[in-house]
């Protein structure tokens, strides 16, 4: 029967292949392998000493073959196609918030405006300790996640425990469908220049888009210049960056081509409708994680020299990917085409190192031309027209973040703020600093800089060499690290400052008010409203 089976996959897969018209000699390596894969799967799963699951043992394989090839070529396992599905379509079926876990339960740390989460009253920092009765102690995110997501309008029962309470609490939310906002938010940075914040190009992210800029418009008709913020924007569906381009750009203007190692798969897409504004100066904003779909619209906005694109180099992500059914709710993720924007440039990165692009010298990199035969560069992303050194966080800022420090303080901090549905957005001010340090000790908050690893290399490195004739001065720069980091919270005190009244300001008015607090301390929007009043360089960097 094993022997039969084997034979009758073989056969049937050759078929399959052969109707792909594969000659026969991959064919005959193709089926060859396919054997031995089968073979060697099932004599693990038989004789191995000890016990293997088998789904996992597959998995391990699938994963390995197809990560053989590029970042973007992935198995995606039953289990994981609800995540997949969000990250594509922006929705979900679930109670409308982002948790994480935090010690040992998941938490809310951020519900959605008018989620199912809010509407029972639920707030960020309230920790799921139970769903349906069963304590979710110690559970990883991803299996409570999968819990307590369904059919929408049904319930879900949770357990909940609020910080600074003694008691927890059981709450009954009804499951709906969630849509996760693409533009979080959209107004005016100063009198007379527009913003629109794209978070993913998810569905209706160009209708989303096109309803913003006219009520920017209507709101100023003098509006003298718009922002694009496509910053920390990952991409997704490649008809949305049509469209958006479509906004700026008029009807029958072809945009983007895809071309796969099958011609006849080829195409080319144009504009399809009519556009909202061909003349309004425009600055689209991108950085090192600004991918996919949002390098096709900065990419097609510098082609066409519609406008100035200001930041750092994007990501370089320059390839369309189609999902396929393989059986068993489980799907494969791959390559199938490269898209190539106007200019005729193709901007995917063809060097990558443990799943990340290589940055790629200029001098490598293919030249082209713009509209006004200004020169592009392919091959590693898209770079900007006005360049701005991109600002990193500090090392404590950094650590505050990751051990949750400045969620825990602001969830604290919270529970003597009255918060209410009708609040208008206005931008928060902390001045509590003083209060957060004395928080911040009381947690015991301890992390290791990069100075301090490398000290303690060069002592164990002389130790091991026998050599302690500069031990003392090895000692001396250490206790000068140790001071220099007592000061740190005090040092970096602005930056530790808006991150907490960001916090804040997502609590009282969610992604809406955070999107609006991050902008009040963005330098690289005051360069951008700095360039629309200086017209004659934003026109001179739009020329040869």
């Amino acid at each position: 029967m094993k022997k039969r089976f084997v034979l009758a996959l073989v056969i049937g897969g050759s078929l399959f292949l052969s109707s792909f018209g594969f000659n026969n000699d991959k064919l005959y390596e193709i089926s060859k392998n396919i054997e031995i894969f089968i073979k060697v799967y099932k004599e693990l799963n038989a004789n191995y000493v000890d016990d293997i699951d088998p789904s996992q043992l597959m998995k391990v394989g699938l994963d390995a073959m197809v990560g053989s090839l590029d970042p973007y070529t992935n198995y995606i396992s039953e289990s994981e196609v609800t995540s997949y599905r969000i990250s594509r379509d922006g929705k979900y079926e679930g109670i409308g918030a982002v948790v994480k876990k935090i010690d040992d339960y998941v938490t809310i740390i951020e519900p959605y405006a008018n989620s199912p989460v809010v509407k029972a009253g639920l707030k960020s920092g309230d920790q799921i300790i139970a769903i349906e009765g069963k304590s979710t102690k110690g559970k990883p995110r991803e299996e409570v996640t999968q819990i307590f997501r369904g059919v929408p309008g049904t319930d879900v029962n949770m357990t909940i425990l609020r910080p600074g309470e003694k008691e927890p609490f059981d709450i009954s939310l009804v499951r709906k469908q969630v849509n996760i906002p693409n533009v979080p938010y959209s107004g005016f940075v100063s009198d007379d220049v527009g913003y629109i914040a794209l978070s993913t190009f998810t569905g209706g992210a160009s209708k989303n888009i096109r309803f913003a800029l006219r009520d920017l418009k209507n709101e100023n008709p003098e509006m003298k210049g718009l922002i694009l913020d496509l910053r920390n924007n990952g991409g997704g569906l490649l008809a949305e960056a049509i469209k958006i381009c479509n906004i700026f750009l008029p009807k029958g203007q072809e945009v983007v081509s895809v071309k796969s190692k099958v011609r006849e798969r080829d195409v080319s897409y144009k504009t399809q409708g009519f556009s909202l504004d061909e003349d309004i100066p425009i600055i689209v904003m991108i950085n090192k994680k600004s991918a996919s779909a949002s390098e096709i619209v900065s990419g097609v906005i510098q082609d066409f020299d519609r406008g100035i694109l200001m930041g750092q180099r994007s990501y370089g992500k320059g390839l369309v990917q189609n999902t396929a059914d393989v059986g068993f709710n489980s799907q494969v993720k791959l390559t199938t085409s490269k898209y190539y924007i106007p200019s005729g440039r193709c901007i995917q990165s063809v060097e990558y190192e443990d799943g990340e692009p290589v940055d790629i010298p200029d001098e490598k990199r293919a030249r082209f031309k713009t509209s006004n035969g200004r020169t592009v560069l392919d091959g590693g992303g898209v770079t900007p027209d006005y360049l701005i050194e991109e600002s990193k966080a500090s090392k404590i800022a950094t650590e505050l973040l990751n051990q949750n420090i400045i969620f825990k303080y602001v969830t604290d901090y919270m529970k003597n703020v009255e918060v209410t549905d009708s609040m208008e957005i206005e931008e928060t001010v902390f001045e509590d600093f003083e209060k957060f340090k004395s928080f911040v000790s009381n947690m015991e908050f301890e992390y290791e800089t990069e100075n301090e690893k490398l000290i303690e290399k060069i002592k164990s490195n002389l130790s091991e060499d026998g050599n302690m004739l500069i031990m003392d001065e090895v000692n001396e720069i250490e206790n000068k690290l140790t001071h220099a980091k007592s000061s740190a919270l005090e040092n970096n005190r602005e930056e530790i400052i808006n991150l907490i009244e960001e916090q804040i300001a997502t609590r009282l008015y969610y992604q809406k008010g955070k999107a609006y607090q991050r902008l009040k301390n963005d330098k690289e929007v005051t360069h951008a409203i700095e360039l629309f009043d200086d017209s004659e360089q934003y026109k001179g960097l739009l020329q040869p």
